[in-house]
């Protein structure tokens, strides 16, 4: 089976550490990251300034898979040298939504007049959620983590058996940016 390899570049500022068979550690000015990219049955060596992946394979399946790592591992030097911030805005028609967070968890009060709360997990350690008027805003050096999070709260507030023309209410992305708050 012929190999395939791609070669990525490590910016300034930022150290990798690689152990076998594919634990990639990065550490940058904003703090650190592990991945355990095992699964993917890639070959990752570390060589000056340099990220060596091979991946055993031909055809679309194999380049996709290539992509996939290079994607994630490009993530995790933005993450660590800038950071990501999500924004979500709460729009109420019928009823004001309270948010409010607890430890790990957000939570939404008086969601078009329900009388128990709706929660959405907060996923990562380093992953900070912030409301700021009809704003939540979502940073950290995790994509992943970030990204997740903000799906978390808007799923947490999708109307069902409503008609979507008439029920606006909920919490919706409106910005992905990279950079801190």
């Amino acid at each position: 089976m012929p190999l395939i390899e791609e070669e990525i570049v490590i910016p300034e500022g930022v150290q990798v550490e690689v152990s076998p068979p594919a634990l990639i550690k990065v550490k940058g000015k904003l703090g650190e990251l592990v991945n355990d990219l095992s699964h993917t049955r890639a070959s990752i060596e570390l060589e000056e300034g340099k990220l060596r992946v091979k991946y055993w394979g031909r055809g679309r399946r194999a380049k996709s898979m290539l992509g996939t790592i290079k994607s994630i591992l490009k993530n995790m030097f933005t993450g660590v040298s800038q950071g990501y911030t999500y924004k979500l805005k709460i729009v109420s028609t019928h009823f004001p939504i309270n948010v409010k967070i607890h430890g790990d968890t957000v939570i939404i009060e008086n969601f078009i007049g329900e009388r128990y709360a709706r929660k959405a997990k907060i996923v990562g350690r380093g992953t900070r959620v912030k409301v700021q008027g009809e704003d939540i805003i979502i940073t950290g050096i995790d994509k992943q983590a970030v990204g997740q999070t903000a799906a978390n709260i808007e799923m947490a507030t999708k109307i069902t058996r409503k008609d979507l023309r008439k029920f606006l209410d909920g919490i919706y992305l409106f910005e992905k940016r990279v950079g801190m708050e």
